[in-house]
């Protein structure tokens, strides 16, 4: 995901797209910035050290150019000066190694506890975002936000902005001395500076779009990837294995060649900067040296120069080269202050003002209109009611928006017409935390997480006693094969449940959903895979379960829905038929009687 947005999507008038990035790019720099609040000791102590090995590195060669011009020479030789000299410089020495390794040590700890909070803040965001972003977004690319781009903001929390700072200040200083040696040479050294700048202007601006191609890229495979690992056995079903490489072997080279062309620009600014510093010192050698023959010129000071172009060049090409870093995380930043700035998606879980007591389970639907993308309606004009304690069910075919019923009850989306009504309050009034604890899905897709049974059935829910997990997995007939697993419920599941059979892991999603003891239980094509004897007999159970509480259920066996109170037939978004199994089918030409005698012919 580039962050450079074209004209349209920024409403921009034409030719101020330049100025919008740049600003920003700034706006992102301060926010990264602000992050250095998580610590301010920290910050504070690694700037300390930084200052400690400035003033070190600055000594230095003032120690040697007072050696050389005070006491090296035969007429002005001082054993004892020279000595004392010595001493100064290895302490100065001691002193640059001991500030460069406390800075780096708190830097690094430092920058590892900046990234632990931007990870927690960025997962508890993408936690709290509704399914409409899930939509948009694939999983690869959202994995590749948490990961990879957090991890390039490493070196720029663990060296790069304080050694900045403290190169900044190097440079500064090292000039200071300079002018002070003398003034005449300072200015020879300073030609050196444009050159050196419009280098670094010409490397960011290839560099950073080098960097946004790569990290487009990378969510690609990553997003590849993540699909295809899911998806290995519909791959090798129907023998794509090779058409699938060829796929990934395509984003690979191209991967490949973009990452070869960023360590080419990586390897290049520092060797060209130094190249440059070893040229300025030949020069300076060259120019200035006849007048220490002179003795217009103390040698001392054109070794003090020397050494202060090498180390004026030194932070230049570390600074150099560490923008290609700053660049690349940067672009990463974007990305992730993209997820963490996007609050159209964001579902407030603490809103609403209705959090107390059991749902009684009337549902009410008015006039509801609504779509997944623009007006491309899944449901038209949508009302019905399903009173406490009903059974309901949802049939029609593939399409019908019998799902997205369920997802709205569930406020997983909003209509963009109409009314939905809880025991007779609008939906938007109840606190979501507490409405999703109110209701239970069992999908047709079930997923189960890495962990035990025990933990899949009651994801960690405290409120939920052993006593009652065992109970749900008793209702959802899944406790005898729980049992002769070698562990039981403390039994390891391998990754999405693969140990598992279909219809086991359905029975799993039963008892969790059982579990949380809901007011409205829904169950979306919840039985697909379960087998007709296993069927009957959690039907039954349900049937027990259940009374009482409203059951919502989508199905396309009918010979599930029979018992019913209420059926609503769905057609292109509308409901066509509504009525008890008796009641429709005595409708001689009705939907439901079509349906229900068709699912008899298909299943004999």
């Amino acid at each position: 995901m580039s962050d450079k947005p074209n004209e349209k999507q920024s409403g921009l008038p034409e030719g101020r797209l330049s100025e919008y990035v740049e600003k920003k790019r700034r706006r992102t720099l301060l926010r990264l910035l602000k992050y250095f609040g998580v610590s301010k000791g920290k910050t504070a102590l690694a700037l300390l050290f930084a200052m400690l090995l400035n003033v070190a590195q600055i000594a230095q060669p003032l120690v040697v150019r007072q050696l050389i011009d005070g006491y090296l020479a035969p007429a002005n030789f001082d054993f004892a000066a020279i000595s004392a000299l010595a001493v100064g410089y290895i302490a100065v020495t001691l002193l640059s190694g001991v500030s460069g390794y406390a800075q780096q040590v708190t830097l690094t700890s430092l920058g590892q506890h900046i990234l632990h909070k931007l990870r927690t803040d960025l997962f508890s965001h993408i936690q709290s975002l509704n399914m409409r972003f899930f939509d948009k977004n694939a999983s690869g690319r959202i994995l590749t936000r948490v990961t990879s781009d957090i991890d390039e903001l490493q070196e720029l929390y663990a060296n790069i902005f304080i050694m900045a700072i403290r190169e900044g200040i190097l440079i500064i200083g090292m000039l200071v001395t300079m002018f002070a040696l003398d003034a005449s040479l300072a200015l020879w050294c300073m030609a050196s500076v444009p050159v050196v700048a419009a280098i670094t202007v010409l490397y960011r601006f290839i560099a950073r779009r080098t960097f946004i191609r790569v990290k487009t890229l990378l969510s690609r495979i990553n997003g590849f990837l993540a699909e295809h690992v899911t998806g290995m056995r519909v791959v090798q079903i129907f023998n794509r294995e090779r058409r699938k490489l060829d796929d990934y072997t395509d984003m690979n080279t191209e991967y490949y060649r973009l990452g070869l062309m960023q360590v080419i620009l990586n390897s290049l600014s520092n060797p060209l900067i130094v190249m440059i510093s070893n040229l300025m010192v030949a020069l300076l050698l060259g120019a200035f040296g006849k007048l220490v023959g002179m003795g217009a010129l103390n040698i001392g000071v054109l070794y003090a120069f020397t050494a202060y172009i090498r180390q004026l060049f030194e932070p230049i090409a570390q600074l150099s080269e560490q923008l290609t870093t700053a660049q690349s995380a940067l672009i990463s930043a974007d990305r992730v202050f993209d997820i963490l700035d996007n609050t159209e998606d964001e579902e407030d879980l603490e809103r609403g003002t209705i959090r107390e007591g059991a749902l009684k389970g009337r549902i009410e639907f008015r006039n509801v209109w609504f779509a997944y993308n623009a007006e491309e309606w899944v449901l038209r004009d949508v009302s019905f009611t399903i009173e406490p304690g009903q059974h309901a069910a949802f049939v029609g075919a593939t399409g019908s928006g019998k799902t997205t019923v369920m997802s709205l009850i569930s406020r997983y989306y909003i209509p963009q017409r109409g009314q939905i009504l809880l025991d007779g309050a609008d939906i938007s009034e109840y606190n979501l935390k507490y409405l999703r604890r109110q209701l239970a899905i069992v999908m047709q897709s079930v997923f189960l997480f890495s962990g035990d049974i025990a933990y899949n059935i009651t994801l960690g829910r405290e409120d939920i006693t052993r006593d009652d997990m065992i109970s749900a997995a008793v209702a959802a007939n899944c406790d005898a094969f729980i049992r002769n697993l070698p562990n039981e419920y403390e039994h390891q599941v391998a990754e999405r449940g693969s140990d598992f059979s279909l219809g086991q892991r359905q029975l799993i999603s039963f008892a969790r959903a059982l579990a949380s003891k809901p007011s409205v239980l829904a169950l979306d094509e919840a039985t697909a895979s379960i087998d007709t004897e296993t069927e009957r007999t959690l039907q039954s159970r349900l049937e027990e379960y259940a009374r009482g509480k409203t059951l919502v259920i989508i199905a396309h066996r009918l010979s599930t829905v029979t018992n019913s109170d209420v059926i609503f037939v769905m057609d292109h978004g509308q409901i066509l038929e509504r009525g008890d199994h008796a009641t429709l089918m005595a409708r001689e030409n009705g939907a439901y009687r079509k349906l229900y005698l068709l699912s008899i012919r298909t299943n004999t």
